[in-house]
């Protein structure tokens, strides 16, 4: 199978990077800090949404602010503790593509997003986070202000994707979706294309795009 583009946009975490362990410990401590129980956590879906909307499903909204304000804090300072990893063929992959011609778009904060991509030695010239929309995935915000600014037609754009919400939100900006089997079961993910991760893929560079093809 062969898919052609103008750019790709990655989601960072479960896409390029694993940060599941660090998000386990970090969440957890969390949610203890502010009286959450393990039956009200485990009701709210956390992969691939911004943590002020996670934070808005839990606690009451005067003290969303600081509570998502302590939540990056104690995920940036966690970075180091060897909770974030490159998930295979990330780094290949990316090595591929000119600089301009894709993009990171994460739920993340900018400085927690900054933090977890550098551990890793991954630095997009253009990043898309949570600072920069007023809605998050699922809703296409993200993904339409990162085609925005790389000067491409969102229907020209590949979208890689690890969460459902990450690809609904791909689907309703009406881009081409990957969706990579990292984080959920393959079954799970609804896509144009559904592969294990980053290493069964590879993108040749031509004059009139990028051709992403399924490895043998």
């Amino acid at each position: 199978m062969h898919l052609h583009a103008e750019a790709l946009l990655f989601d960072n975490d479960g896409t390029l990077v694993s940060s599941l362990a660090s998000v386990d410990r970090c969440w957890t401590r969390w949610a203890g800090e502010y009286g959450i129980t393990a039956e009200e956590f485990g009701r709210i879906e956390l992969h691939g949404r911004p943590a002020v909307e996670i934070a808005a499903d839990l606690l009451p909204a005067d003290i969303v602010p600081v509570a998502v304000a302590r939540i990056e804090t104690l995920e940036v300072e966690d970075v180091p503790n060897g909770g974030v990893e490159l998930l295979p063929g990330a780094r290949a992959f990316l090595a591929s593509l000119p600089a301009d011609r894709w993009a990171v778009v994460t739920s993340a904060t900018r400085r927690l997003a900054e933090a977890r991509l550098d551990a890793v030695g991954i630095l997009p010239k253009t990043l898309i986070a949570a600072d920069d929309i007023t809605r998050g995935k699922p809703d296409p915000e993200p993904y339409l202000l990162a085609a925005r600014r790389l000067g491409v037609d969102p229907a020209r754009c590949v979208v890689f994707e690890d969460a459902p919400a990450g690809l609904q939100a791909g689907r309703a900006a009406g881009m081409t979706t990957v969706a990579l089997a990292t984080t959920h079961q393959a079954h799970e993910l609804r896509a144009d294309l559904v592969v294990k991760d980053l290493s069964a893929l590879s993108a040749l560079v031509t004059a009139a795009g990028i051709e992403i093809s399924v490895r043998g």
